[in-house]
């Protein structure tokens, strides 16, 4: 029979006692299992396997190419050429059909070095070439240092959720163990329906947070997995220990010498200043030097059947319509993109690293108060629990205490890992990690 609107379903209390009875280890323990892997392990597993380093990588080879083709251009070249020519009939000497000018059927095979003698713009972009692959190695570095971070957050994540799913497993319990008091003293003449209510709420409300924090945890899991380049959700196997915060001076000055975006950085506009420095080369002549040799089968009246020619081209662009004067204009604007962006980021990291600092030591202060809270939180509600058991109070201030005790624990697992972050932030900033 349905219940009428407004009246709810309820099952009875004792079957539900005995469902919730056996249900604890099943909502607290991840299935199916999973491989757990240290802090170490996932990083260096994110830096062989993740996408971005592996796209870095092939920047890298990007750039060798770039390199190779630009240093083509100053360095020798040979070509060889064969012709076959195929006429309707033999050309002769006109007045003299014995005598053959030109043969039906000819061939003409030569070959071509080029030796380029004075070429100061080809010299100049081998010179770039080198400095873009200086450029993308440490652009690579910047990408795995990127890489690398992202890894230990999705680490310190899961360690974090496992202790988020710790505080509310404990919770959880706490008010099975509640419940399961208040409807023992209601079947037993001594409490009421009432408390007994309030106590499988608090009770259902406490086993639907653990599903959350499972749920947040499996995601935290799946995220270290994809990022670690593997097919299934990772675990984490320990709480990393990061080393001891350098001071205000170190850290400033070690964000300047050790960040690799920072290098990656100068090292750009280094080579964008190269680049503008070098646009007067584009106003020099070319000087390069030929040599043929050729085989003219059969020979002609002025083609001998083998020989040789050599040549000198001196190349001078007298106008060009203005193209290396915009080609300056652009060079000399990407050399200033490149140093103000350079500036800039000096500018930001030394305020993460003012930040990171600044956080470190308010995260720490915080860690200890909240510490501090869950511990007073679990002794008032011991105190209410035993009140209640006494018959002294009812079970409205254990529900409070409970609630009280399960958010100062999960605030106690939040500063832990705002802790850990911070320490990672500084270390990052600084160019300690990876």
């Amino acid at each position: 029979m349905l219940p009428a609107r407004g009246e709810r379903c309820r099952m009875p209390s004792a079957l539900l006692a005995l469902l919730l009875l056996a249900a604890p280890n099943e909502t607290a323990v991840p299935s199916p299992p999973m491989e757990r892997i240290t802090f170490d392990e996932a990083v260096r597993r994110t830096l062989a396997r993740s996408v971005a380093t592996q796209v870095s990588l092939q920047e890298i080879r990007r750039a060798e190419g770039l390199l190779s083709e630009a240093r083509s251009g100053s360095l020798p070249n040979l070509v060889a050429n064969g012709i076959y020519t195929r006429l309707d009939d033999d050309r002769h000497l006109s007045g003299d059909p014995s005598r053959v000018i030109l043969s039906k059927d000819q061939i003409f095979a030569n070959a071509v070095a080029t030796l380029p003698l004075i070429v100061p713009n080809r010299w100049a972009q081998w010179s770039h070439g080198e400095d873009t692959l200086e450029v993308a190695k440490a652009s690579d570095a910047e990408v795995r240092r990127q890489t690398a971070i992202t890894a230990a957050r999705a680490y310190l994540s899961i360690v974090a959720e496992k202790r988020v799913l710790d505080a509310t497993v404990r919770a959880r319990d706490t008010a099975r163990a509640h419940y399961v008091f208040s409807r023992t003293r209601r079947e037993g003449g001594v409490g009421n329906r009432v408390d007994e209510v309030r106590a499988e709420q608090e009770l259902a409300t406490d086993e639907a947070r653990v599903y959350v924090s499972l749920a947040a945890l499996l995601r935290s899991q799946e995220a270290l997995g994809t990022i670690a380049g593997a097919d299934a959700p990772l675990d984490s196997a320990e709480e990393p220990v990061f080393p001891p915060a350098p001071s205000m001076a170190e850290a400033a000055r070690d964000a300047e010498q050790r960040r690799e975006d920072i290098r990656a950085a100068q090292l750009r506009a280094s080579a964008a200043q190269h680049v503008s420095r070098d646009s007067w080369l584009d106003y020099l002549p070319t000087l390069l030097g030929t040599f043929q040799p050729f085989y003219q089968g059969p020979p002609t009246l002025t083609q001998p059947r083998k020989g040789w020619q050599a040549q000198l081209l001196l190349s001078i662009t007298i106008y060009d319509g203005g193209t290396r004067t915009g080609q300056a204009k652009e060079r000399d604007a990407s050399s200033e993109e490149s140093r103000q962006q350079l500036e800039g980021l000096l500018r930001q990291a030394r305020s993460e690293v003012r930040v990171a600092y600044d956080f470190l030591q308010r995260a720490n202060a915080a860690l200890s108060e909240s510490r501090r809270a869950a511990l007073r939180a679990e002794e008032a509600l011991q105190l209410a629990d035993r009140a209640y058991q006494a018959g002294a109070t009812g079970n409205l201030e254990v529900i409070d205490a409970q609630r009280r005790a399960r958010d100062a624990e999960t605030d106690a697992a939040v500063a832990e890992d705002a802790v850990r972050q911070a320490r990672l932030d500084l270390l990052s900033a600084t160019g300690h990690f990876p």
